[in-house]
C-alpha cells in the first residue's frame, strides 16, 4: 500500500493529536526534491487552502511529483466556486425532520455540520455527509444548511475547515475519522510480500444478488496475490480512499446514477486502471442503446419496437410485427429485472401503464422461447469462459423472483472451445463495441438462429457457476489481465 503523509501549517497545527513520522510540515514538503520520497498518498490538513496559498502549492506540486493529494487541486478550485457546482441529488427534508425528531429539538432555521473524511457525528445526516465527501473529497469539510421559506432545506454553503478552529469534541471525531480512513499511519504495516501494484474490489457484503460470491471474492484475492497485485475489499464507504490504489475491480451491480458509477469515474480520473470503464457502465446499463447499437452495427438481436410514453401505441401493428407473447423491458433493469411478459393485448395495456409510470422508453421484443441462455465471459475482447443459463423451473426467465429467494435455474459451463463458432463469433463481435473491459454477452438460439440479448458490464463470476470448467485459473486469467493493463499504463 502506498506510504500516506499528512501535511499541516506547522508542529503546533498538529500539537493534539499523537506524534507521527508521517506528519510533515507545509515548508519542509515544498522544500522537498521530487526523488526525496516515493510517491505516495498526500492528506493535506493545510489551511492556506485559497488559490496560490501555502496549502495550495502543497496539493498542486504533490500532484506534480505524482503523489495521490486529498483534497485535489480540483477540488480545492471546484469548492472556492461552490455556487457554480451545487450538484446534489438528495432529499434533505426528510433527513433533517429525522434528525430533528431524533434530537428532540424544535425546527431551526440553519445547521452547522462538519465533516471529516466524508462522515459526520449526526447519524440521520451520514447519507448526506457521503454525498457531500464524494463531490468534494477533502479531509475537513464544513456545511452550512438553512430551511428554506417553503419548508425545505438547501445546502447554503460548503467551505474547507481547518484545525486550528476545532473544539476539543471536534478534534476527537477528526482523530477517529482518520483513525479509521488511513489505519496505516497509526500501525506498524504486517510483514508481506512486496507487491507490484495495489487494486481495490469493489463489492457491497449485503447484496442478494451481487456478480461475485464470497468465495469468487476470496479467489480473486489469492490470484491477485500470485501475479503481484496486493488485492482488498472496499466497499462503498470508502470512495475516499481510491487514490490509494493502482487499480479498481467493480464487483457489486452497477447503475448509472449509483456510487458504483461514481466509483468508476472518479478511478478513471484519479488514472486507475478500471473494469469496468465507467464508459462502459453507461452504454451497457441502459438496453434503449445497446438496441440501438446492435442494430447499428448489424449484429444479430430479437424482433425491437421502441414504444415511447408520450406517444399512442399501434397495438395492432405490434401484434402484426411480434405476435404474441411479447417481451416487455425497462432501459436500465439488471439480473431480469424489469423484464416482464405480456401473454394477450389486454396484459400489454397493463404492463405498459404500470411500467410507463417508471420509465418515458420501453422496449417491446418478440418472445424466444429457449431451454436456456449462453452467457459467453469476454476479457480484453477475447471469450474466457462460456455458461449455458438454464431458466428458472416452471418459468420463462433465468431468474425467478417472485420465488423465493430469487430462484435461479441450473446451469452448465463449457470450454470455450466447445461453444459454436457463430456464437462466439457474434459474442466477439458486439463485446468489441462497447470496449475491452470485463462483459457478459447473453445468446439465444433458436433453430439455426442466434441473436444478442443483452451485453452485461459486469457479469457473474461466481464460484462453483462460471469457474466450473476453468477452475482457479479463471481468476487467474483476470488478474493477470489487471496486471498486463497495469504494466502498459507504467511504461
Amino acid at each position: 500500500m502506498k506510504q500516506f503523509r499528512i501535511i499541516v501549517d506547522d508542529a503546533h497545527a498538529w500539537a493534539p493529536y499523537y506524534p507521527s513520522e508521517q506528519v510533515v510540515t507545509a515548508s519542509d514538503y515544498l522544500q522537498q526534491s521530487e526523488s526525496a520520497a516515493k510517491p505516495g498518498y498526500i492528506i493535506n490538513l493545510c489551511s492556506g487552502l485559497e488559490y496560490l496559498g501555502t496549502g495550495y502549492y502543497c496539493s498542486l506540486l504533490g500532484e506534480a511529483r505524482g503523489e495521490k493529494v486529498i483534497p485535489a487541486v480540483s477540488t480545492i478550485n471546484d469548492l472556492h466556486h461552490f455556487e457554480h457546482y451545487r450538484l446534489f441529488d438528495i432529499d434533505l427534508r426528510q433527513m433533517m425532520e429525522a434528525y430533528l425528531r431524533a434530537q428532540q429539538k424544535p425546527e431551526g432555521d440553519g445547521l452547522e455540520l462538519l465533516i471529516a473524511f466524508g462522515k459526520c457525528r449526526i447519524v440521520e445526516l451520514a447519507p448526506l455527509a457521503r454525498s457531500v465527501f464524494e463531490r468534494y473529497s477533502a479531509p475537513l469539510l464544513r456545511l452550512s444548511l438553512n430551511r428554506q421559506d417553503s419548508g425545505g432545506w438547501q445546502i447554503a454553503g460548503v467551505r474547507f475547515a481547518t484545525l486550528q478552529e476545532l473544539d476539543e469534541d471536534e478534534q476527537t471525531f477528526f482523530g477517529d475519522c482518520l483513525d479509521q480512513f488511513c489505519k496505516r499511519v497509526w500501525r506498524r504495516p504486517r510483514a508481506r510480500r512486496n507487491y507490484r501494484y495495489d487494486l481495490a474490489i469493489l463489492h457491497d457484503p449485503d447484496d442478494a444478488l451481487p456478480p461475485s460470491n464470497r468465495t469468487a471474492l476470496r479467489k480473486f484475492i489469492r490470484a491477485g496475490n500470485e501475479v503481484g497485485l496486493d488485492v482488498e475489499l472496499i466497499t462503498a464507504e470508502d470512495f475516499g480512499r481510491l487514490a490509494e490504489y493502482d487499480a479498481l475491480f467493480v464487483r457489486e451491480t452497477t447503475v448509472v446514477n449509483h456510487h458504483t458509477y461514481r466509483f468508476a469515474k472518479q478511478a478513471e480520473i484519479e488514472g486507475l486502471v478500471v473494469i469496468d470503464a465507467p464508459d462502459a457502465i453507461l452504454r451497457c446499463s441502459n438496453k434503449v442503446f445497446m438496441d440501438q447499437l446492435l442494430d447499428a452495427n448489424n449484429i444479430p438481436r430479437p424482433a425491437t419496437r421502441l414504444l415511447l410514453r408520450d406517444q399512442s401505441v399501434d397495438f395492432d401493428g405490434l401484434e402484426r410485427e411480434l405476435g404474441f407473447p411479447v417481451i416487455l423491458k425497462i432501459p436500465d433493469g439488471s439480473f431480469s429485472i424489469g423484464v416482464e411478459k405480456a401473454n394477450d393485448r389486454r396484459e400489454l395495456e397493463e404492463k405498459l401503464g404500470a411500467m410507463f409510470r417508471r420509465s418515458a422508453i420501453l422496449l417491446l421484443q418478440e418472445f424466444m422461447p429457449t431451454d436456456y441462455d449462453w452467457r459467453i465471459g469476454i476479457l480484453n475482447q477475447r471469450p474466457i469462459y462460456a455458461c449455458k443459463y438454464h431458466m428458472a423451473r416452471g418459468h420463462w426467465q433465468i431468474y425467478n423472483h417472485a420465488a423465493a429467494s430469487h430462484r435461479a435455474g441450473k446451469s452448465e459451463t463449457v470450454g470455450v472451445q466447445f461453444v459454436p463458432r457463430e456464437i462466439i463469433r457474434i459474442a466477439t463481435r458486439a463485446a468489441r463495441l462497447v470496449g475491452d473491459g470485463l462483459f457478459g454477452v447473453d445468446i439465444k438460439v433458436s433453430g439455426e438462429r442466434a441473436v444478442i440479448i443483452e451485453i452485461n458490464d459486469n457479469p457473474s463470476i461466481d464460484a462453483g457457476v462460471e469457474d466450473a470448467y476453468l477452475g482457479d485459473e479463471l481468476y487467474r486469467i483476470v488478474m493477470s489481465d489487471f496486471l498486463r493493463r497495469l504494466d502498459q499504463l507504467r511504461r
